[in-house]
């Protein structure tokens, strides 16, 4: 079975599209090994583990009951507790890599980290499978080619949209302030300045729905070459399930 690579901030990523994915691989028999920036434990976006913060909201945007179990069975994971640091990290060391997301402050060492970045550019380069979700398409949108053009620059496209991202803004903005923004630029402008053209962004569905191990048709996922993207913790089942058949290929 395939060795994979899950690089994660120290603080705030998101737990269902990290513990999901991480669920689904492990039980095919995959072996999954975790990064942080200083190889020191990671630890996920605690409002989003708890909904602590959110008020009414919390049912909706919170992880839901199957990224809350599978998040609390990761913690208990040697690998998740032992991250190599980003310095370590050899393309060819892994056969496929998946780029979690996160929308909290602590998130940024991780999005703006240029080894991280060198590191994704290598793997597309090679054709190893890459997956990202929600935020973790714009570290795939910053790694750079060698003619230094995007990795994504040719390739079709999904990531958080910009309907999702200012959904959530503006129901928590008057208490939560800026919580639910990463950047100025949302997610799905950045990420379509770096394509080709900006129609191989696709935005899916409309859908408040999540997806489940029973119930994949609700997630949404693009999927172009040895690239897999998706959009938001909804679409971690589907995500997980179509980068397995994608190692298979």
């Amino acid at each position: 079975m395939a060795t994979l690579l899950i690089p994660l901030p120290n603080t705030d990523f998101d737990p269902t599209e990290v513990a999901v994915p991480w669920r689904v691989l492990q039980a095919k028999g995959h072996r999954i090994v975790f990064a942080t920036p200083d190889g020191k434990a990671a630890s996920a976006d605690p409002i989003m583990v708890t909904g602590k913060g959110l008020g009414l909201l919390a049912g909706v945007l919170r992880a839901d009951a199957n990224g809350r179990d599978a998040y609390r069975a990761l913690l208990a994971d040697p690998a998740f507790r032992q991250p190599l640091p980003y310095a370590a990290l050899q393309a060819n060391d892994f056969a496929g890599i998946i780029l979690p997301g996160g929308h909290a402050k602590g998130v940024k060492p991780y999005l703006e980290s240029a080894a991280l970045q060198s590191l994704v550019a290598a793997m597309f380069a090679l054709d190893l499978p890459v997956g990202a979700i929600c935020h973790g398409t714009v570290v795939a949108a910053r790694s750079r080619d060698a003619q230094g053009r995007s990795v994504l620059f040719g390739r079709r496209t999904t990531a958080l949209t910009e309907q999702m991202e200012m959904s959530a803004w503006w129901l928590t903005r008057a208490w939560m302030a800026d919580y639910y923004r990463t950047y100025p630029e949302t997610v799905q402008a950045e990420v379509t300045r770096a394509l080709a053209q900006a129609v191989d962004f696709e935005v899916g569905p409309t859908s408040l729905r999540r997806d489940a191990p029973d119930r994949l048709d609700l997630g949404f996922v693009v999927r172009d070459g040895n690239y897999l993207s998706a959009r938001w913790p909804g679409d971690a089942h589907r995500f997980a399930e179509e980068f397995a058949k994608l190692l298979n290929a």
